[in-house]
């Protein structure tokens, strides 16, 4: 709140700073023709405004870095720091859109707007590029807008591409000197796109689906022992059998500690990619029933990952009294933080948590299955002793149980281990190594360094290169080279390090393994419902009254602080927030003190 508060000072006294000098150089030039008077007015004023917006520029490529360094040293993970990247962008492209509307009007008042715009000089400002700049930024920034973004997702996502004509564009119009004030942001995000490019070329096997009737998905995939993430972590997935194109982002819904070599994932059913990836899971399980086991081993279902991503420290681990309230598949998160707690008390892990309550509000009952992919007395025998764990679910959609006692719908269950080919999942990225991480950044900006010496020396010195724009186009040329060139080397090493690094690993049989991986899933698909009954608590055609469960657990628990989690729809956000607010301002004395954390993701 500082920094945001600091930021916005100074964006208004450099708007009123800017003005007053405008006014006090016109008034130095003496110039008696109110028309050019006010023409210059409102260039110097459009001038002023660019700057401004350049300064917003430096930030606003930082918050998309998904692996930066910078945000992983902060701790402020990608999910949350996209809200800073919006801030930020509505507030560059009003400045710019001020600096090229004053321009335009000045010019349209001296009667050579059409010169002006088409006007590409050799030493200064080019306009044209500026032009061009601008039309990107416009689009980007329309198409960004919460009513086009949430209706047509791919036309803001596609759009968003545009960002390489806007930055170099950018660089042409105004040269090397002046760009340099946002190439540091730039450069940082040019750093974590390259690597996120090769994370994401690499084939991942999926280890196991499983459909669930409630439209919901399970992914098992396999990843390397030494890849880490925490229990709130998240990634995006591209299955290039349904498109080349679509990443879409999920949480993880298993914890770190479920295994070495495989991590889940939940995916509820909901547009047009997830209808497809349901009807390709249950295409295969029909194809390998029907084939012959020889050709059943060449049947593979594989992914491409970005992350996974997230807190760099595991705050719920910092609470010893938590509330975890979920909507729908918001529940995913949740499953993974219930299972990473369960795990840390059975083997003796610093683990504070030790009261947890989970709200989760479903609209079916047929979600209710989802509580059964945690087997919690197979992770932790006799946790109730060591652990204070409520569950209560809100059908809010049945008035009653739509099924007889002791029934449940049947999952629908398919798996792909007889293909499984040992493709893991990179960990180039996401909250992987600091070390490497560190000198893939250090590195690529000492080369940097070295490109713009070299290139000084050995060619814009002797040739006399004054051009403002190429000198800009050569910069951006220097920046992708030295990402390309020595970022592409530290790549080619930590590459070398990962495999020689996993070859140390205890060797396994792969078949096996998924082969008792499947087990485990049968298993807890069939065993889970009577542990899972025993601590839910579930109510039919009722919505959760949080401001009765916020208060009656304050009670109960005492003293205490309570971490709060929320992960679901705006409203439900919304609505936890304020009780936690009311039930902060009201307390009294020795009552508890409620904590809010939103898990949310929001392009």
């Amino acid at each position: 709140m500082i920094g945001v508060t600091l930021f916005s000072v100074y964006i208004i006294w450099a708007v009123i700073m800017y003005s007053i000098r405008s006014v006090d150089r016109l008034s130095s030039l003496h110039v008696q023709d109110m028309k050019e008077k006010s023409a210059m007015l409102l260039e110097l004023t459009g001038r002023r405004f660019g700057f401004i917006g350049l300064t917003c520029l430096a930030f606003l490529f930082i918050p998309v870095a998904r692996g930066s360094v910078l945000l992983r040293a902060i701790d402020i993970p990608f999910e949350h720091a996209t809200r800073y990247h919006v801030w930020l962008g509505h507030t560059t492209m009003a400045l710019f859109s001020l600096h090229g509307l004053f321009y335009v009007i000045g010019w349209a008042m001296r009667g050579c707007l059409v010169e002006e715009l088409i006007q590409w000089k050799n030493v200064g400002v080019a306009h044209l590029p500026g032009v061009i700049s601008l039309a990107a930024g416009l689009l980007m920034w329309v198409t960004s807008l919460p009513g086009v973004r949430r209706n047509n997702f791919e036309l803001f996502f596609y759009t968003h591409q545009l960002y390489v004509v806007f930055v170099v564009f950018l660089a042409l119009h105004v040269g090397d000197f002046i760009f340099m004030m946002a190439g540091a942001g730039i450069f940082l995000f040019m750093l974590d796109r390259f690597l996120r490019f090769f994370q994401s070329r690499k084939t991942v096997d999926i280890l196991s689906a499983t459909c669930f009737p409630c439209g919901t998905i399970e992914l098992v995939l396999s990843k390397p022992a030494n890849l880490h993430y925490n229990a709130l972590g998240w990634m995006f997935l591209q299955i290039r059998e349904l498109s080349w194109l679509q990443w879409h982002p999920f949480s993880v819904s298993s914890s770190p500690l479920d295994g070495k070599h495989h991590l889940a994932i939940l995916i509820k059913v909901l547009g047009d990619w997830t209808e497809k990836l349901k009807g390709h899971i249950l295409n295969l399980s029909v194809e390998q029933h029907e084939m012959e086991p020889l050709l059943q081993h060449n049947r593979i279902l594989t992914a491409s990952v970005e992350g996974p991503y997230g807190h760099e420290s595991p705050y719920h681990l910092t609470y010893e009294n938590l509330i975890l309230v979920a909507g729908g598949i918001g529940i995913s998160p949740f499953l993974a933080i219930l299972s990473d707690i369960l795990h840390r008390i059975n083997n003796s892990r610093p683990c504070l948590p030790r009261n947890i309550l989970i709200v989760w509000a479903i609209k079916n009952s047929d979600e209710l299955p989802l509580l059964e992919t945690i087997a919690m007395e197979a992770i932790c025998p006799l946790y109730s002793d060591k652990l204070n764990l409520e569950i209560q679910t809100f059908v809010t959609r049945e008035s009653q149980p739509s099924l007889e006692e002791g029934k449940r719908p049947k999952a629908m269950h398919t798996s792909i281990s007889p293909g499984f080919s040992g493709c893991r999942m990179s960990s180039l990225i996401g909250t992987g190594n600091v070390v490497w991480s560190g000198l893939y950044v250090i590195v690529s900006t000492i080369g940097l360094v070295i490109t713009v010496a070299l290139l000084d020396i050995l060619y814009i010195n002797p040739y006399n290169v004054t051009y403002w724009w190429y000198k800009g186009l050569l910069l951006i040329g220097c920046m992708a080279a030295s990402v390309v060139i020595f970022g592409g080397l530290v790549i080619a090493l930590w590459h070398l390090w990962e495999r020689k690094t996993s070859l140390k690993e205890e060797p396994e049989d792969s078949t096996k393994k998924v082969d008792n991986l499947q087990q485990n899933i049968e298993a807890s698909l069939h065993k889970n419902l009577e542990e899972a009954r025993s601590v839910n608590t579930i109510r039919y055609g009722e919505r959760p009254d949080f401001q009765e469960i916020f208060g009656s657990h304050a009670k109960s628990w005492g003293s205490v602080d309570i971490g709060v989690i929320v992960c679901g729809p705006p409203t439900l956000q919304s609505s936890v927030a304020k009780e936690c607010r009311r039930q902060n301002l009201q307390r009294r004395g020795h009552q508890a003190i409620f904590h809010f954390n939103s898990h949310s993701f929001d392009l």
